[in-house]
Protein backbone atom coordinates (compact mmCIF):
# COMPACT_ATOMS: atom_id res chain seq x y z
CA UNK A 1 0.00 0.00 0.00
CA UNK A 2 1.61 3.36 -1.21
CA UNK A 3 1.21 6.00 1.35
CA UNK A 4 -0.40 9.27 0.72
CA UNK A 5 1.56 12.64 -0.04
CA UNK A 6 2.52 14.73 3.08
CA UNK A 7 0.69 18.59 2.15
CA UNK A 8 3.11 20.92 2.79
CA UNK A 9 2.78 23.49 5.31
CA UNK A 10 3.22 27.59 5.11
CA UNK A 11 6.45 26.73 8.02
CA UNK A 12 7.79 24.10 5.39
CA UNK A 13 7.53 26.59 2.61
CA UNK A 14 8.69 29.45 4.49
CA UNK A 15 12.21 27.16 5.32
CA UNK A 16 12.82 26.65 1.96
CA UNK A 17 12.46 30.12 0.61
CA UNK A 18 14.48 31.03 3.53
CA UNK A 19 16.96 27.91 2.38
CA UNK A 20 16.74 29.75 -1.15
CA UNK A 21 17.27 32.96 -0.36
CA UNK A 22 20.44 32.26 2.11
CA UNK A 23 21.70 30.13 -0.98
CA UNK A 24 21.48 32.48 -3.67
CA UNK A 25 23.04 35.30 -1.28
CA UNK A 26 26.13 33.12 -0.79
CA UNK A 27 26.43 32.87 -5.10
CA UNK A 28 25.44 29.33 -5.05
CA UNK A 29 22.28 30.12 -7.16
CA UNK A 30 22.16 32.00 -10.38
CA UNK A 31 19.65 34.75 -10.34
CA UNK A 32 17.40 32.64 -12.91
CA UNK A 33 17.26 29.19 -11.05
CA UNK A 34 16.68 31.46 -7.90
CA UNK A 35 13.58 32.43 -9.39
CA UNK A 36 12.41 29.45 -10.83
CA UNK A 37 13.19 27.46 -7.96
CA UNK A 38 10.89 30.30 -5.99
CA UNK A 39 8.23 30.00 -8.41
CA UNK A 40 8.29 26.63 -7.87
CA UNK A 41 8.07 26.56 -4.31
CA UNK A 42 5.34 28.78 -4.25
CA UNK A 43 3.08 26.13 -6.62
CA UNK A 44 4.39 23.25 -4.54
CA UNK A 45 2.00 20.87 -2.48
CA UNK A 46 3.70 18.67 -1.12
CA UNK A 47 6.58 18.81 1.03
CA UNK A 48 8.49 16.03 -1.28
CA UNK A 49 8.03 18.40 -4.15
CA UNK A 50 10.03 21.36 -2.09
CA UNK A 51 12.48 18.99 -0.68
CA UNK A 52 13.75 18.60 -4.36
CA UNK A 53 13.99 22.37 -4.80
CA UNK A 54 17.03 22.37 -1.96
CA UNK A 55 18.22 18.59 -2.40
CA UNK A 56 21.05 19.62 -4.23
CA UNK A 57 22.07 22.76 -2.16
CA UNK A 58 24.59 22.10 0.78
CA UNK A 59 23.99 23.27 4.21
CA UNK A 60 24.20 26.45 5.30
CA UNK A 61 27.27 27.70 6.87
CA UNK A 62 27.32 29.71 10.11
CA UNK A 63 30.50 31.75 9.18
CA UNK A 64 28.83 32.46 5.72
CA UNK A 65 25.24 33.15 7.11
CA UNK A 66 26.68 35.51 10.22
CA UNK A 67 28.95 37.64 7.36
CA UNK A 68 25.58 37.70 5.21
CA UNK A 69 23.74 39.01 7.90
CA UNK A 70 26.79 41.82 9.07
CA UNK A 71 26.55 42.93 5.40
CA UNK A 72 22.80 43.05 5.04
CA UNK A 73 22.49 45.54 8.71
CA UNK A 74 25.67 47.51 7.26
CA UNK A 75 23.88 47.70 3.55
CA UNK A 76 20.42 48.92 5.59
CA UNK A 77 21.94 51.44 7.87
CA UNK A 78 24.20 53.00 5.11
CA UNK A 79 20.65 52.77 3.29
CA UNK A 80 18.92 54.86 5.97
CA UNK A 81 21.81 57.26 6.38
CA UNK A 82 22.10 58.25 3.01
CA UNK A 83 18.25 58.70 3.06
CA UNK A 84 18.36 61.09 6.43
CA UNK A 85 21.20 63.15 4.66
CA UNK A 86 19.27 63.89 1.73
CA UNK A 87 16.49 64.66 3.70
CA UNK A 88 15.37 68.29 3.09
CA UNK A 89 16.53 70.55 6.50
CA UNK A 90 13.19 71.74 6.87
CA UNK A 91 12.91 75.35 8.70
CA UNK A 92 11.93 74.61 12.69
CA UNK A 93 8.38 75.77 13.90
CA UNK A 94 8.88 75.52 17.97
CA UNK A 95 5.89 75.24 20.09
CA UNK A 96 5.05 78.02 22.25
CA UNK A 97 5.96 77.86 25.90
CA UNK A 98 3.93 76.92 28.61
CA UNK A 99 1.72 80.17 29.14
CA UNK A 100 0.40 80.87 25.69
CA UNK A 101 -2.66 78.04 25.05
CA UNK A 102 -3.92 79.17 21.54
CA UNK A 103 -1.72 79.98 18.17
CA UNK A 104 -2.94 81.24 15.00
CA UNK A 105 -0.96 80.16 12.03
CA UNK A 106 -1.84 82.38 8.75
CA UNK A 107 -0.43 84.74 6.16
CA UNK A 108 -2.49 87.71 8.31
CA UNK A 109 -0.24 90.35 9.93
CA UNK A 110 -2.69 89.73 12.98
CA UNK A 111 -1.40 86.07 12.96
CA UNK A 112 0.94 84.46 15.85
CA UNK A 113 2.72 82.64 13.78
CA UNK A 114 2.72 84.72 10.00
CA UNK A 115 3.78 82.70 7.18
CA UNK A 116 3.91 84.60 4.13
CA UNK A 117 3.43 81.71 1.00
CA UNK A 118 0.45 82.72 -1.37
CA UNK A 119 -0.34 78.96 -0.67
CA UNK A 120 -1.03 79.82 2.85
CA UNK A 121 -4.86 81.26 3.51
CA UNK A 122 -4.57 84.06 5.82
CA UNK A 123 -6.33 82.10 8.85
CA UNK A 124 -4.85 78.82 8.02
CA UNK A 125 -4.54 76.98 11.46
CA UNK A 126 -4.88 76.62 14.78
CA UNK A 127 -2.66 74.84 17.70
CA UNK A 128 -4.41 74.41 20.64
CA UNK A 129 -2.69 73.00 23.47
CA UNK A 130 -4.94 70.23 25.55
CA UNK A 131 -3.43 69.92 29.05
CA UNK A 132 0.09 68.34 27.97
CA UNK A 133 -1.11 67.53 24.23
CA UNK A 134 -0.75 69.80 21.18
CA UNK A 135 -3.74 69.63 18.79
CA UNK A 136 -3.13 71.11 15.41
CA UNK A 137 -6.56 72.44 13.09
CA UNK A 138 -6.97 73.80 9.76
CA UNK A 139 -9.34 76.44 9.78
CA UNK A 140 -11.21 76.18 6.44
CA UNK A 141 -8.11 77.13 4.48
CA UNK A 142 -8.20 76.96 0.48
CA UNK A 143 -4.57 74.73 0.58
CA UNK A 144 -5.16 72.34 3.37
CA UNK A 145 -2.86 71.47 6.53
CA UNK A 146 -1.17 68.01 7.00
CA UNK A 147 1.07 66.35 9.32
CA UNK A 148 3.76 63.68 8.32
CA UNK A 149 2.56 63.97 4.90
CA UNK A 150 -1.23 63.72 5.62
CA UNK A 151 -4.25 66.18 5.21
CA UNK A 152 -5.98 66.66 8.41
CA UNK A 153 -9.42 67.43 8.43
CA UNK A 154 -10.20 67.61 12.27
CA UNK A 155 -8.03 68.28 15.27
CA UNK A 156 -5.11 66.23 15.23
CA UNK A 157 -2.36 65.38 17.90
CA UNK A 158 1.13 66.64 16.94
CA UNK A 159 4.47 66.48 19.05
CA UNK A 160 7.82 67.75 18.14
CA UNK A 161 9.34 65.89 15.32
CA UNK A 162 6.61 65.97 13.70
CA UNK A 163 6.51 67.59 9.89
CA UNK A 164 3.56 69.77 9.49
CA UNK A 165 2.77 71.84 6.16
CA UNK A 166 0.86 74.70 5.65
CA UNK A 167 -0.24 75.46 2.14
CA UNK A 168 3.12 74.51 0.57
CA UNK A 169 5.35 75.46 3.14
CA UNK A 170 6.72 72.99 5.46
CA UNK A 171 8.38 72.52 8.91
CA UNK A 172 9.63 70.45 11.59
CA UNK A 173 7.97 70.69 15.24
CA UNK A 174 10.66 71.26 17.71
CA UNK A 175 9.58 71.60 21.75
CA UNK A 176 9.97 75.11 23.03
Amino acid sequence: MEALPVRASDEDRDRVLRVLRDRAAEGRLSHDTFERRIESALQARTKAELSQLVHDLPPGNRIVRGLTGVVSSLSAMTARVEAAWRAPRLPRFVLPSRDRARLVIGRAPTCEFVVTDLTVSRLHAELRRTGNNWLLSDLGSMNGTQVNGYRISGPTRVRPGDEITFGRQRFILTAG
